[in-house]
């Protein structure tokens, strides 16, 4: 049975037993969430833990191994998120007004937000600070902030200076970041083998809560952000067929890290399925290498939908009418902003204060929307794995034409991703 049919039962499971307990059973033996789901939390946690070893072992060898054609295959993925960001967050903004007027929401004051709004910060970044917080002073301290960006170009400056280094040196430092990425993988594939009972512990609590947070304007709300993050999900199957991928195996390829990514609410959660998948698209190894743990970090298309809906939900709530002018400011915020929301569930709305703030709207707006985030954050992380997927087949080659040198392979010449689909077994996870 492959991990795409195990996910789904998992997921299934949970959701329906949760349901049967809140209409069937009686009310203490809700409990068993409580016991339930830490066993889902170690398992995201467990995914978790793998992600920064993975990441930068992966993009410190395509960097240090010569990166051929890497440089060129990171501006063609910043061109195509820019342009998919751009054209998501512009539908957003034409579509999601008008679905907000078709539902009735009695404005609120602050009053009634305040008690329950977040500790943000409020202040718009400048320019200047973005950029300076690019190169951390403390590299430790940048992968637990959950901000992958200082991350990336530390690894990427690191492995630039690796590959001017003599052949002995370079071979011993590509040898032990091989080694330690195989290593890694041998640890996702445990984790992943967990991963049905990882999502049934946690789809059941979830399945509980349900219908407590869901009431009054926030249905609409939650509606919404659901409807528009689907219809950007269907339009990245037939994106995917630009570039030769029937929508069968594209499908194929995306639903492991889908079903991961719903669970856990982790983009970086899902790049273990996500290389993987890679590898049954028949995309190059440095696609695997490079491209996913880049776009998985950096490029979070679910954001261009998020972070406008919330903004233009909020306006809603306080009775606050948004000019044209508005609307196109709160578009391009959001695209940039997207870039630097934390891999963490919950990312979007954190960073949502500035996109407030830009057209004046009040930052307690962001209570309600953290109190009731859990479903919206289900479809965004989803959208987000399968925007990256997407992406990768844009940008991405043919496993024969992969252009990565010698000095990319491990001391045994097994080339990294093959280490990655060391974990298939008659062509399943």
């Amino acid at each position: 049975m492959s991990l795409t049919t195990r996910v789904l039962i998992g997921l299934v499971a949970g959701l329906a037993i949760g349901v049967g307990l809140v209409l069937f059973a009686p009310l203490s033996w809700r409990e068993v969430a409580v016991w339930i789901e830490p066993i889902g939390t170690l398992w995201t946690r467990g995914l978790q833990m793998t992600v920064l070893p993975l990441v930068v072992t992966l993009l410190f060898a395509s960097a240090a191994g010569g990166g051929t054609g890497i440089g060129t295959l990171g501006l063609r993925a910043i061109v195509v998120f820019a342009v998919l960001l751009g054209l998501v967050a512009t539908l957003t903004i034409l579509v999601a007004p008008a679905l907000f007027d078709m539902f009735t929401i009695a404005p609120a004051g602050p009053e009634l937000l305040a008690p329950s709004a977040p500790t943000v910060s409020g202040e718009l970044p400048t320019f200047r600070d973005w950029l300076v917080n690019l190169v951390p002073s403390n590299v430790l301290a940048a992968g637990s902030t959950g901000m992958m960006l200082p991350i990336i170009i530390a690894t990427l400056l690191f492995g630039a200076a690796a590959a001017r280094l003599p052949t002995e040196y370079r071979d011993q430092l590509l040898g032990g970041a091989n080694a330690i990425c195989a290593m890694t993988l041998v640890l996702v594939r445990w984790m992943l083998a967990l991963a049905p009972i990882g999502v049934f512990a946690l789809a059941l609590p979830l399945a509980i809560r349900l219908g407590v947070t869901a009431l009054g304007a926030v249905v609409a709300y939650v509606i919404i952000t659901a409807l528009m993050m689907l219809v950007v999900i269907a339009a990245m199957y037939p994106l995917a067929t630009l570039r030769g991928t029937s929508i069968r195996t594209f499908a194929r390829a995306v639903a492991p890290a889908q079903g991961i990514a719903i669970s856990a609410r982790s983009s970086l959660a899902a790049l273990p399925a996500l290389i993987e998948g890679a590898s049954v698209l028949g995309l190059s190894p440095r696609v695997g290498a490079f491209i996913m743990p880049f776009s998985t970090s950096l490029f979070r298309l679910g954001a261009a939908v998020a972070l406008p809906v919330g903004v233009i939900f909020v306006s809603h709530l306080y009775g606050v009418s948004l000019s044209t002018a508005q609307h196109i400011t709160i578009a391009v915020t959001s695209v940039l902003l997207s870039f630097s929301v934390p891999g963490i569930p919950g990312g979007s709305i954190l960073v949502m204060a500035p996109v407030l703030l830009s057209v004046g709207l009040p930052v307690e707006g962001l209570g309600i929307l953290l109190g009731v985030d859990t479903i919206p954050d289900m479809f965004r992380t989803t959208t987000n794995v399968t925007g990256t997927m997407a992406a990768a087949v844009l940008v991405g080659d043919s496993a024969d034409d992969s252009g990565l040198p010698r000095s990319y392979e491990t001391p045994i010449g097994t080339p990294v991703p093959d280490a990655a689909r060391a974990f298939r077994k008659d062509g399943r996870i």
